[in-house]
């Protein structure tokens, strides 16, 4: 039987969770307003007048505002000389107010109102050029996007990704604090999880498992879950129905919770039972080509460079050096933050650099369709010194949690 996994009562692998949530201190008012300077420095350096900033994680990170992106415009102009202004319905700048953290001038339109006039005569008021450039955040709904560019014809809108990306890709040392806290409390719920599994249990028990040892130690809940046994491993996002626990199962688990506002994501995948030696030989396979990956993880090397040292090792294994099957059909890594997926990717081809404050989902899974697949997730960031995991890895196929070593 796989060490640490099933032979406890899923009451008492509960009982065994507390509240990690102590000392974690939300981002203050001083490093919003060091990363708005920092933006206004990116927009001058790209010639930007200003950066539409969209609901969603952008306007949380630059203004503290937390706010969920819909079909009624809601954001802020930031100026390149550092003028916020905000942009809201009327009935909602009160509610508006009360959550933002840097405060702005607020402009407000009514439901029978343009939204996008409204900005379009803000940015005329502001002084800035009718052809003048002005970047909108990338995760701005096309609706949006197309509503400015009729308003405003003239302007030249274009991606404000040099601002956004540029900002958001190297985190400050309080934000490496929040994920790496974020990170062992899944880490811990993992444990538990692995824990109470026996044969028969379903993967919505599981699931519903998670989400009570997430809270249980002091998340709303999970942020997401993927559990998968059997055949359905080799589907990297899991497959439509639910399935029964059996021995020797293949079992795939991948959650991440939020602590103020901060993303953790770890995959775990062991046997649930005595594992055979095919099972054997991919695990192996798949743990070498993780550590292969975070080896080549230096200072100025290039994202695409990660990727291609993790397939180095699964060719050699016998698998596709390409992304078709069997392999590894995504990139290796990802970056994270407050969005589970953000800049910069370990993809091939991607030339961007490793910079020191980066951080990035390690996990260049084997998908073997029909039989099973295998993905150990964990994530880095890049220090003046290296790569620095947050989590250990899985320490072997036996005792993935290392619980036997000495």
């Amino acid at each position: 039987m796989t060490v640490g996994v099933g032979g406890t009562p899923k009451e008492a692998a509960l009982a065994s969770l507390q509240n990690m949530t102590a000392g974690a201190t939300p981002i203050g008012r001083d490093e919003y307003q060091a990363r708005i300077k920092k933006a206004c420095a990116l927009m001058q350096k790209q010639q930007l007048a200003a950066v539409y900033l969209n609901a969603g994680t952008n306007l949380k990170y630059f203004t503290g505002t937390v706010w969920y992106s819909s079909e009624r415009l809601v954001g802020a102009i930031l100026t390149a000389s550092g003028e916020l202004h905000y942009i809201a319905p009327v009935f909602e700048l009160g509610t508006l107010r009360e959550y933002w953290v840097i405060e702005g001038q607020l402009h407000g339109w009514q439901e029978d109102e343009s939204p996008y006039q409204l900005v379009a005569n803000l940015l005329n008021q502001l002084g800035i050029a009718a052809d003048a450039a002005v970047g909108l955040d990338e995760s701005t709904a096309f609706f949006i996007a197309d509503g400015l560019r009729q308003a405003a014809p003239a302007q030249r809108w274009t991606s404000a990704k040099a601002v956004t990306a540029g900002c958001r890709q190297q985190k400050s040392p309080a934000e490496l604090a929040l994920m790496q806290q974020a990170m062992d409390m899944t880490l811990a719920v993992h444990r538990a999880t692995a824990s109470m599994l026996y044969e028969g249990i379903s993967t919505t028990e599981v699931e519903a498992f998670i989400a009570a040892a997430h809270r249980k130690v002091g998340a709303s809940g999970s942020y997401f879950v993927i559990v998968l046994f059997g055949p359905a491993t080799a589907f990297p996002h899991g497959v439509k129905e639910p399935q029964i626990l059996k021995n020797g199962d293949t079992v795939l688990i991948d959650t991440g919770c939020k602590l103020h506002d901060y993303i953790s994501d770890i995959t775990r995948t062991y046997v649930f039972g005595e594992p055979s030696a095919r099972q054997r030989e991919i695990w192996q396979l798949e743990k070498a080509a993780q550590a292969a990956a975070f080896a080549k993880a230096q200072l100025g090397v290039a994202c695409g460079e990660v990727d291609t040292a993790a397939r180095a090792v699964l060719a050699a294994g016998g698998l596709s050096k390409d992304y078709d099957l069997p392999g590894l059909p995504h990139r290796t890594g990802h970056g994270i933050g407050l969005d589970i997926h953000e800049w910069p990717y370990l993809v091939r081809g991607n030339t961007q650099p490793l910079l020191p404050g980066m951080c990035f989902s390690n996990e260049p899974m084997i998908c073997l369709e029909g039989e099973f697949g295998v993905r150990l997730e964990d994530h880095f960031y890049m220090t003046e010194q290296g790569p620095r995991w947050f989590t250990e890895p899985a320490y072997s196929v036996d005792d993935p949690f290392g619980l036997n070593r000495i």
